[in-house]
């Protein structure tokens, strides 16, 4: 016989409405007493009717997870925090890659009103380009990243100000000559904006001018092009910043090609401190920040907006750091 609510109730030694809300996860519940309701959901091989708890409360248990591209270790380190955050809450997550395609994100949408997910979290490129828009009824949503907007709940990191403290932190260093990887305007991508900003005001800070590699796509490939195609027009600079991890890692590999040391000729830094920085050799100096708070907060605040639809938007901003290894650590004139 299937296992029911009442019979996981007796065996946690709690009330159903307990055992309820650690299944559906939106209302807390203690740690000690999810605890012994999920061993009791174990032994009890307890499975959820989904159809017939839609019907009783209008939803389905599941919400999704919307990124522009999911090939990417920071996607992929970004779903992963979050889906452990929605696991540990009872919540089962449906994974998609919208490929910066607002036709993807509103098919999305309709899911959400049809009652297929619960809610979404989405991390759209550039809100123009965004389904998400005034005028239009949103389901619950939060967005995250860098897209600036006060139409509902977000969750980020500040962008112009890490990219700002990364180039002060090389300018500190000795470098002079830095070059940044991935700029870009808003209409192209809100986080290469941002990102661009805060290289910008450093370097005028010291009265250095900017010199900007723009680079549309964020991956290891462009990353390695991007800097070939520079170097085969300029001379080698002191830094390369690049405006992230994987873009970096495609610029070491370029630099390697062309017999250029790093850090000893040339230093090279990332952002986002994707888990692989810390293996390449050298380790990759980056603007880190902590994923899974991040995803916690993200999740956290979906289930807020789904109990309550009338709250106004709110901005979560999540701290970020410099850490510093060997890819940069050899100072021009040290």
């Amino acid at each position: 016989m299937r296992a029911t609510v009442k019979d996981v109730a007796r065996r946690a030694g709690v009330s159903p409405k307990t055992v309820s809300n650690v299944v559906n996860g939106l209302v807390p519940v203690s740690p000690t007493t999810r605890k012994r309701v999920e061993l009791a959901l174990q032994e009890l091989e307890y499975v959820p009717n989904l159809s017939a708890r839609g019907l009783r409360n209008g939803r389905s248990g599941l919400i999704a997870l919307a990124l522009p591209q999911l090939e990417t270790a920071y996607s992929a380190e970004i779903a992963h925090h979050i889906v452990e955050s929605a696991h540990e809450a009872g919540w089962s997550v449906q994974i998609e890659e919208t490929g910066s395609e607002p036709v993807r994100e509103r098919e999305l949408f309709v899911k959400a009103r049809a009652q297929q997910i619960d809610g979404l979290i989405l991390n759209p490129v550039v809100l123009e380009a965004s389904a998400v828009e005034r005028g239009v009824t949103l389901p619950p949503i939060v967005l995250i990243g860098e897209v600036e907007q006060e139409l509902t709940d977000r969750v980020t990191v500040d962008s112009a100000a890490a990219a700002r403290d990364m180039t002060r932190m090389l300018l500190e260093r000795g470098y002079r000559d830095i070059v940044c990887v991935g700029a870009g305007e808003r209409s192209v991508s809100a986080a290469g904006h941002l990102r661009t900003i805060g290289y910008r005001e450093a370097m005028a800070d010291v009265g250095l001018p900017p010199r900007e590699i723009r680079e549309p796509d964020w991956t290891s490939a462009a990353g390695a092009a991007a800097v070939d195609a520079y170097l085969n027009a300029n001379p080698l600079p002191d830094a390369f910043f690049c405006f992230t991890d994987g873009m970096a890692i495609g610029a070491l590999s370029a630099l390697s090609r062309r017999g250029h040391r790093v850090p000893q000729d040339v230093a090279l830094a990332g952002f986002d401190d994707i888990d692989a920085a810390r293996f390449l050799g050298p380790g990759l100096t980056t603007v880190s920040f902590d994923k899974r708070e991040f995803a916690r907060r993200a999740f956290t605040m979906l289930v807020e907006r789904m109990r309550d639809r009338d709250m106004d938007p709110r901005l979560a901003v999540v701290s970020h750091r410099i850490v510093e290894r060997g890819s940069t650590r050899a100072a021009v004139g040290a």
